[in-house]
C-alpha cells in the first residue's frame, strides 16, 4: 500500500512538472526592455537575450523603450512597467538597472552590462541575493586592456579618455583605469561630458595633448564614439577601446567581449525564471571569453603601427 500510495505521488509530480512545462512553453510572455542609449554594443546585448529565450523554447512579446541617456525617463519606464505587470524586466546597463530596481519591487529583473551590480545597488551579493534580481555583469577587464595596449604602443605616455561623470558605471571603471595607468606609469588625462552633444567638443579638447585615446564602458560616449573617432583620424591619434564593436564605429585596437554572449548569458536566467524559478535563487554572473578586434584601416588613419603578431592574435581584423 506504501509503495502504491509513493508510485502515484512520484506520478503525480512527474504529470505537475510536464504540465508546468507545457504552460510555459505555450505561454506568451511579456518582457520589458529598458536601455539607457542605443549603441551597437548594448544592442547585441539584446540580440543574445532574445536569442536564449527563443533556445529555450519561450515566447515573447517585447516592449522596448529608449531612456535616450536619461535619467528621468529610464524612472518613467520602469514605471510603465511597473504599471503594465510585465512578466520580467531586463534592465540594460547600470543607470537604467538602478531606476528599475529603485521602482519595481514584485516583478523579476534580469540586468545585464553592468560593471558593478552589488556597488550601484542592484543585489547585495553576486550569489543568491534573495530579492526580485539576478544578472550578468560584464566587468571590464580594464588593467588586462591597457597591458596589452601599452604593448602595443610603448611610447604613449600621455593618454585621454572622456566619461560622464554622472554614470555610476564610468566611475568605477574610471576608478580602475587610473590604477592601472598608474601602474604602467602612463598619465591619463581626463575630461568629461553629461550628453552625448557634448562628446565631440571634448575629444577635440584632447588633441595636443595625448598620445593615444582610451574609451572605457561609458554609454554616453560610446553612443556619440564617431565624433571620437572623427578627432582621432584627422589628428592622427590612437584611438583604442574596450568595446569590440566600438572598431567597427572607428577605434583601431580593443580587447573586450561578445556583447551578444553577455546577453545570452543574462536569457538563460531569464529563461530560468519564467519557467519558474525565484530570480533571488539564482546567482549573478561575469561575462567571460575575451577577444581581439583590430581595423588595419582606421589604424593606418590614426598613425598606429601595429605589428602582424597582434593581427594574428586577432579574432577578426577589419582591412
Amino acid at each position: 500500500m506504501k509503495r502504491y500510495v509513493f508510485t502515484c505521488l512520484v506520478v503525480s509530480l512527474l504529470i505537475a512538472t510536464w504540465a508546468t512545462g507545457v504552460l510555459a512553453a505555450s505561454k506568451v510572455y511579456t518582457v520589458g526592455v529598458t536601455t539607457i542609449v542605443s549603441h551597437p554594443a548594448l544592442e547585441s546585448d539584446q540580440e543574445g537575450f532574445e536569442q536564449a529565450l527563443a533556445d529555450a523554447g519561450l515566447k515573447i512579446r517585447y516592449d522596448y523603450q529608449n531612456a535616450q541617456g536619461e535619467m528621468s525617463n529610464a524612472q518613467t519606464i520602469a514605471q510603465k512597467f511597473a504599471d503594465d505587470r510585465v512578466d520580467l524586466v531586463h534592465a540594460i546597463a547600470t543607470p537604467t538597472a538602478q531606476a528599475a530596481v529603485k521602482v519595481i519591487a514584485n516583478i523579476p529583473i534580469v540586468y545585464s552590462s553592468v560593471t558593478d551590480p552589488v556597488d550601484a545597488g542592484l543585489v547585495k551579493t553576486m550569489g543568491p541575493d534573495g530579492g526580485n534580481v539576478t544578472g550578468v555583469s560584464d566587468a571590464w577587464p580594464i588593467r588586462r586592456q591597457l597591458e596589452l595596449y601599452h604593448e602595443i604602443l610603448p611610447s604613449a605616455k600621455k593618454w585621454g579618455t572622456i566619461y560622464n561623470a554622472g554614470d555610476a558605471n564610468s566611475l568605477v571603471n574610471i576608478g580602475k583605469t587610473r590604477k592601472a595607468m598608474k601602474r604602467l606609469e602612463m598619465e591619463l588625462l581626463e575630461v568629461t561630458v553629461s550628453n552625448s552633444s557634448e562628446v565631440y567638443t571634448a575629444a577635440q579638447s584632447l588633441v595636443g595633448r595625448v598620445d593615444a585615446i582610451y574609451i572605457t564602458s561609458d554609454n554616453t560616449v560610446v553612443s556619440a564614439l564617431g565624433s571620437v573617432a572623427k578627432v582621432a583620424s584627422r589628428n592622427r591619434i590612437p584611438f583604442f577601446a574596450g568595446d569590440t564593436a566600438s572598431v567597427g564605429q572607428g577605434a583601431s585596437v580593443a580587447l573586450g567581449f561578445n556583447y551578444f554572449q553577455v546577453g545570452y548569458a543574462a536569457g538563460k536566467k531569464a529563461a530560468k525564471i519564467l519557467r519558474g524559478e525565484k530570480p533571488g535563487s539564482i546567482p549573478s554572473g561575469f561575462a567571460e571569453n575575451l577577444s581581439l578586434h583590430l581595423s588595419l584601416a582606421n589604424a593606418k588613419k590614426q598613425g598606429l603601427p601595429i605589428d602582424q603578431k597582434y593581427v594574428n592574435m586577432a579574432e577578426k581584423v577589419y582591412k
